[in-house]
């Protein structure tokens, strides 16, 4: 195939939506075209395939990434073009990007150079509605439990229970606390709530996990919003609004069919972050691509700490879909980087320093990369380091990570060139995650379900994270005791905390250990069917930084958008 290059005016070669579904198998009724590059499948698709048989299901993960992201989802993209190259049938599952990073710090999230998906900026912005759907149910709940307060309208919620909030797709700071209620009645208090981005929201974690439109109705029917005056739970059931959050997010459970650079089909879906979230793209899709080809790769979120903890825990755990194997991409720069050497902030250019050749600092920090494959390695799956180059690499960095990977017990470690050179730089990547899906493994997850709360939390923290112990303040305790007594300390867990160490201080570069591990607050997530424990200074509605990439984006006298990447 004909590879275009990033300056070429002739932009990638891509195929018409009806081709491309074609290719994989899908008839013309499976699939509804969104424009000529886009379409949404149908509700069904899944049990229509069910007697298929499965795909390898190959994970994407990472080390802790520099604030710029160190290439995860460009490895993910480029691997999945060059086992399209190899002549398996492949398909990427991938979450669909927040305009939050996008006009944020880390810009796009559908790629770059060579390993990009297409049609790249409707992906980036509106897409085809998802976000918008998932936003505008949360707020319903939101308006309606206002509503059901305001008109006194039983059960009663105590209004110091409430723990929804309302959402935006967006960084904004100043609406991360806020007071409600200054034009309500006086029998609706004023109250102090706020935003969550959209990608944290309940609501998004729902359409992530959901298997079908009866599932979704049934998750979004069993959220708690709060505590009736005798601490009994109110259900979104309970105030009557399922039915029209369903109606608002029907079309937003169908996955999205688009393609990379090279025509590779991805099904794009579902945006939950993995500092915040559980990290992962969505049940449905995969379930339906795992049926339809011989490979799927599938990204999580930021590291194996994050969001390849919460896919393997909570993703695969609700799916029943077991892993073949693990591809954990690191750089040369953020190994360096965890070395704690050198001085970084988001939103920030990263020194000149650590773009320079650095053994010493690589080895310091490769204690990093030795914690993550030890993670991986907990869960008993075969793991592909991918060592994404960047054009000023140091040849002997390269080659010492090779060597780190190698004897910390991976698989295989490769050197990747797909940003600059698409799926024929991800060649040798493919061939060895080939090889290492065919190996027999022993799947399984870190902890039983009937385990304690806090045994599942410090079991995370202690295992994952290398944390001594965990420090629960009273207003984790307090919730903790009371979702176990409700019925649901069997839940799995979700913890929010920082993407650039494993532990909750991002400050803690290397590998710490001993450390002891907060847990500020806990939240129930019953529509998701998770516990969500919120650790350090971890935020669900973050600012923007000194910088932000909106400052970059434009259009030109045509209408083109210029500066997005």
């Amino acid at each position: 195939m004909h590879r275009i290059t990033p300056s070429s005016p002739d932009g990638p070669i891509l195929r018409d939506i009806d081709s491309l579904a074609k290719e994989i198998g899908l008839g013309p009724g499976d699939y509804e075209p969104y424009g000529r590059l886009k379409a949404k499948l149908v509700h069904g698709l899944a049990d229509k395939l069910a007697d298929r048989p499965l795909a390898k299901y190959i994970g994407v993960t990472a080390i802790n990434p520099t604030p710029l992201g160190e290439g995860k989802t460009v490895t993910a993209i480029g691997l999945a073009m060059a086992l399209s190259q190899l002549g398996h049938t492949t398909i990427g599952t991938l979450r669909e990007p927040s305009l939050a990073p996008v006009f944020g710090i880390k810009g796009g999230g559908a790629g770059g150079g060579n390993c990009t998906l297409e049609p790249q900026f409707d992906i980036n912005l509106h897409f085809t509605g998802d976000m918008h759907a998932v936003t505008s149910a949360t707020n319903l709940l939101a308006s309606i439990i206002d509503n059901h307060m305001a008109r006194r309208k039983l059960p009663e919620i105590n209004p110091k229970t409430i723990t929804w909030k309302r959402a935006l797709d967006l960084c904004d700071k100043g609406l991360a606390h806020i007071i409600s209620g200054l034009d309500q009645p006086p029998q609706a208090p004023l109250r102090e709530t706020g935003f969550d981005l959209t990608a944290a929201s309940e609501v998004m974690a729902i359409l992530a996990l959901a298997n079908d439109p009866r599932d979704l109705r049934l998750r979004l029917g069993r959220i708690v919003v709060g505590m009736t005056f005798d601490r009994q739970p109110v259900t979104v059931e309970q105030l009557g609004c399922a039915g029209a959050m369903a109606a608002l997010l029907v079309d937003a459970l169908r996955p999205n069919l688009v393609q990379s650079c090279e025509a590779t089909p991805f099904l794009v879906h579902s945006g939950p972050f993995g500092n915040i979230a559980h990290g992962n793209s969505s049940i449905i899709a995969d379930q339906i691509a795992l049926r339809l080809a011989d490979y799927v790769v599938t990204e999580s979120g930021f590291g194996a700490d994050c969001g390849a903890e919460k896919f393997f825990d909570i993703k695969c755990r609700t799916s029943g879909l077991q892993p073949d194997a693990e591809v954990l991409v690191c750089t040369a720069r953020a190994l360096k980087l965890q070395s704690g050497q050198f001085d970084v902030h988001p939103g920030k250019p990263l020194p000149p320093a650590l773009l320079e050749e650095n053994l010493d600092a690589l080895h310091a920090g490769a204690v990093n990369l030795r914690a993550h494959l030890d993670i991986i390695q907990q869960y008993h799956l075969p793991t592909v380091v991918a060592i994404n180059a960047f054009p000023d690499d140091s040849e002997r960095e390269l080659e010492e990570i090779q060597k780190i990977a190698l004897e910390q017990g991976a698989s295989a470690a490769v050197i990747t060139r797909a940003f600059s050179e698409g799926g024929e730089g991800s060649l040798a990547l493919a061939e060895a995650v080939v090889q290492a899906a065919a190996q027999p493994n022993q799947f399984q997850y870190l902890y039983p379900l009937e385990m304690p709360i806090a045994e599942k939390i410090e079991t995370i923290a202690t295992r994952i994270y290398g944390a001594g112990s965990v420090e629960f303040e009273p207003l984790a305790r307090r919730r903790m005791q009371e979702y176990e007594q409700l019925g649901y300390g069997d839940l799995p867990i979700c913890i929010a905390k920082t993407q650039y160490s494993l532990s909750h201080d991002p400050h803690l570069l290397g590998r710490p250990s001993g450390f002891t591990f907060p847990v500020r607050d806990l939240r129930l997530s019953a529509g998701a069917g998770f516990l969500y424990a919120l650790s350090g200074e971890i935020r669900t509605m973050p600012g923007l930084p000194s910088e932000p990439a909106a400052l970059r984006i434009d259009i030109d006298d045509t209408g083109k958008i210029i500066g997005l990447h």
